[in-house]
């Protein structure tokens, strides 16, 4: 339908663009036209390529004169000009959502699309179901089931993709034409075949059993349309993700076979793809990916080559049979082939390939887009983890590509890399430190610099050298944005807080930076001048090192309170929640809501997942989230009522503590209506007699009113009775009591607790044979947060720290140092440091 537009673009204007510097009243102005007589085709046609044009370039034209030209333009339908037939079928599509009362032209369309002339019934239909509504929908109803089974193959298919569009405002009509849609279903056209089946899934895709047959009864037969074919295996890929079915996968490992290229790939991809596929599963695929490797046709290598890059990820082994097909793809005239190929074999070659592999693709580099150069990249830092020992040559690759052209997502993806080899390798810190600070004395990009200075202030005060990197830092205060000064100020503090010979000239260097000319500069060199001139190292590890963890918001909040209620008392900065989620701030202000939760105090932490205490196909569905305070627990009980002849009332859920837990109070949902979720709340009050015991089971039992009701209007009809019903148990456990924060420097932090409440303990863990598990349960166990990155553990190693931080209800810091040695098994030393005591006995107390 757009050739006669294309036409006419290009007959005009010797190939530049004619509509240019078109004005939007005068075309309109132009529309005029429509309405002389006769009517002028050719002059017509081209003024409704100008509103076209205009719509498409996104002017906006008002109702008013939208609707002007659209009824000026009906009258087009005078004329039988095929162009300017077909030209007002496109302009009808995209004005029908401009103009008002566009069904004016229903009759026009419907005698077009019942008519002789086979090429305007297809686009008819198109431009008819476009501006159909479902009120008007069944008036049609009859034209569009004979139009689906019609032998016009173009008919057909418009009739097809029409009534998919239709599914999603009038879905039960075209539920209706299932029987004509399966007729097309058998049709020798490939297209309309395609677009059969493409409809019988969508008005079936709610309903596994029915697809699953669909599937079945389609291919058992075999199909004439390869996308078709393709569109099936698609709809196969889905249903095995959610379930397992031998005879789905079955028939994608058949289409392996087939004589069309794209069913193919689309199988062999679709193979590659399914979650949990083992290496025996994946071995026919990739074995056809491996021949397309050698294709004549460009397409089909970097198909098969793009794939084997994806597969290479997760099944590196899988594709090392192909390495010497990828190898000869190295060479390929196509850079983005070649690209693909080198990346994959960096993923499954040997290690003594890299250096080869590396020198190959210096060669051409420059002559790929930074959408590969970032595979690339991605593929290096892969490497990276594979070969610790390759880390030199890596770094400088990947240095060498800093220096070069580039955009912002490939430079990041090497900043990336760089930061990453820098954090899991200490002998690399330092090289990969330099480089970095090199990049930023030429870099254009605001957050690369911001974060790479942020990456110094971290780990350069921890170097052997650390004054070689003051200059760097120093450099982006004098000559960058404030941004970046800002950024460059921090850093300065960060070494003057860790290194006392570097103290008095980072004060030097702040002192100058107080006469900045941007606020946020001057700002941050005041505050930081002042804390460093205190020298002492609890201030430096809170304002500097770590920093403050609480909520912005909350503090506003809690600041502006403390202003509008004065008191004798000072403001505690303990009273200020930590940083939390906008999910954690509504929950904030749904619990403020109710009046017996309110003398509680700040919420100090809320579960992030709801527990379920029924199964999901039960006639209730109940979800527990936690909330702690200071000294109280509130648990919140999401209900759903799947019942439709039942209404609760008064809903409660009674919980029995194993432990010195009090409960105070049941707030009940009122009513539980079918299928409208309710909130009901459980008020505890923690131990008081034996504080350390914060783990606990509670026993619930939901208790309610029962009344029957009308399933169809919800009345009542009775006065109800009383009826209970027993959930799961609900687990508080020790990380309910403990938030987790991140301290960049642990040390300091450690410091600044002093050791005061120092206890240490020994536990040997007797279930657990490796240092990975015990890492990972003890991190999930304390609900605290491992700090430097001290949660991966090193390979053949038997002897591992933990450091762990965390926020103790109350606001109280709470520090875990875990030493593990792994012998039979793995024997755990604690050290917890805490500024009260509390905390580290309830700590001890539980790992016990």
């Amino acid at each position: 339908a757009l050739q006669p537009v294309l036409s006419l673009l290009c007959s005009v204007g010797g190939g530049s663009n004619p509509f240019q510097h078109l004005e939007k009243s005068a075309v309109l102005q132009e529309a005029r036209v429509f309405n002389e007589t006769p009517i002028n085709p050719r002059k017509c046609a081209h003024i409704l390529t100008k509103i076209l044009y205009l719509i498409n370039q996104g002017e906006h034209l008002g109702t008013t004169e939208a609707t002007e030209a659209f009824f000026a333009m009906t009258k087009l339908f005078q004329s039988n000009d095929p162009t300017l037939r077909r030209m007002c079928y496109l302009t009808i599509k995209e004005m029908s959502c401009i103009a008002e009362d566009v069904i004016i032209v229903t009759s026009s369309l419907t005698k077009d699309m019942t008519g002789k002339e086979d090429n305007y019934r297809g686009p008819a239909v198109r431009a008819l179901c476009q501006i159909t509504d479902s009120t008007m929908l069944q008036a049609i109803e009859r034209y569009m089931k004979q139009a689906i089974v019609d032998k016009v193959p173009s008919v057909s298919s418009s009739a097809l993709v029409s009534s998919l569009h239709l599914l999603k405002c009038s879905f039960d009509v075209v539920k209706r034409w299932v029987n004509e849609a399966q007729e097309a279903a058998s049709s020798d056209n490939i297209m309309v075949q395609y677009h059969a089946l493409g409809l019988l899934y969508h008005v079936r895709k709610n309903d596994r059993l029915a697809v699953n047959k669909m599937i079945s009864k389609f291919t058992r037969h075999g199909l004439k349309s390869p996308f078709a074919y393709c569109m099936m295996i698609r709809v196969a890929s889905k249903q095995l993700e959610e379930e397992d079915g031998s005879p789905l996968f079955d028939f994608i490992e058949s289409c392996l076979r087939n004589k069309h290229e794209m069913v193919v790939y689309e199988a062999a991809s679709a193979i590659v793809n399914l979650p949990g596929c083992s290496a025996k599963e994946l071995a026919p695929a990739v074995s056809v990916l491996q021949l397309f490797c050698s294709s004549p046709k460009a397409a089909l290598r970097y198909a098969a080559v793009r794939t084997l890059n994806k597969v290479a990820m997760k099944h590196p082994s899988a594709v090392t049979a192909c390495n010497l097909d990828l190898e000869n793809l190295v060479t390929d005239s196509n850079r983005s082939i070649a690209t693909l190929a080198i990346t994959t074999l960096l993923k499954t070659g040997s290690e003594s390939s890299i250096d080869r592999l590396m020198k190959q693709i210096s060669s051409f580099m420059s002559e790929i887009s930074d959408e590969f150069k970032v595979v690339v990249v991605q593929a290096i830092s892969a490497l990276c983890q594979k070969y610790p020992r390759k880390h030199a040559v890596l770094m400088n690759f990947l240095f060498t590509m800093l220096r070069e052209e580039g955009g912002f997502e490939y430079k990041r993806a090497i900043v990336d890399c760089i930061i990453s080899i820098i954090e899991e390798n200490t002998e690399s810190k330092e090289t990969g430190l330099s480089h970095l600070c090199e990049f930023i004395e030429d870099c254009e990009f605001t957050v690369l610099a911001t974060r790479i200075l942020h990456l110094l202030g971290q780990e350069g005060p921890k170097t052997n050298n650390p004054s070689k990197y003051i200059r760097f830092i120093y450099n982006r205060v004098v000559l960058e944005h404030e941004e970046v000064r800002a950024g460059a100020v921090s850093a300065l503090a960060k070494f003057g807080a860790q290194n006392e010979e570097m103290l008095p000239s980072i004060l030097v260097l702040l002192k100058r930076c107080v006469m900045d000319d941007d606020n946020e500069v001057r700002d941050r060199a005041t505050f930081y001048l002042n804390v460093l001139e205190q020298k002492q190292k609890a201030l430096n590890a809170g304002y500097i090192l770590n920093g403050l963890t609480v909520s912005i918001p909350g503090l506003e909040r809690a600041l502006q309170q403390y202003t509008l209620e004065p008191s004798e008392k000072p403001f505690d900065l303990k009273s200020v929640p930590l940083a939390t989620t906008p999910m954690a701030e509504q929950r904030t202000e749904q619990l403020a809501a109710v009046p017996e939760f309110h003398g509680l105090g700040p919420l100090f932490k809320s579960s992030p997942e709801p527990v379920a205490l029924t199964e999901s196909e039960t006639e209730y569905v109940i979800r527990c989230t936690k909330h702690t305070f200071t000294d109280h627990m509130v648990f919140q009980f999401d209900c759903t009522n799947t019942l439709n002849d039942q209404t609760l009332e008064n809903v409660t859920v009674q919980m029995e503590p194993t432990e010195a837990y009090e409960v105070l109070c049941y707030v009940p949902a009122r009513s539980l209506p079918y299928n409208q979720p309710g909130t009901c709340y459980t008020l505890v009050a923690l131990p008081k007699e034996d504080p350390t015991a914060v783990a606990c089971t509670f026993s619930c039992m939901m208790k309610f009113t029962v009344k029957d009701c009308d399933p169809t209007t919800g009345e009542t009809d009775d006065e109800g009775y009383e009826d209970e019903y027993v959930l799961e148990d609900l687990e508080v456990t020790v990380a309910d009591h403990i938030q987790k924060v991140m301290k960049l420097n642990f040390e300091a932090a450690w410091d600044e607790v002093g050791d005061e409440f120092e206890k240490e303990e020994t536990f040997t863990l007797s279930t657990i044979k490796t240092l990975e598990e015990a890492v990972g349960n003890i991190v999930k166990f304390l609900g605290m947060h491992p700090c430097e990155r001290s949660d991966k553990v090193p390979d053949n190693k038997n002897t591992h720290t933990l450091l762990l931080a965390g926020v103790f209800r109350g606001g109280h810091d709470i520090l875990v140092r875990s030493r593990l040695l792994l012998l039979d098994t793995v024997t755990m030393q604690v050290t917890a440091r805490s500024s009260e005591e509390l905390p580290v006995d309830i700590i001890l107390a539980s790992v016990g």
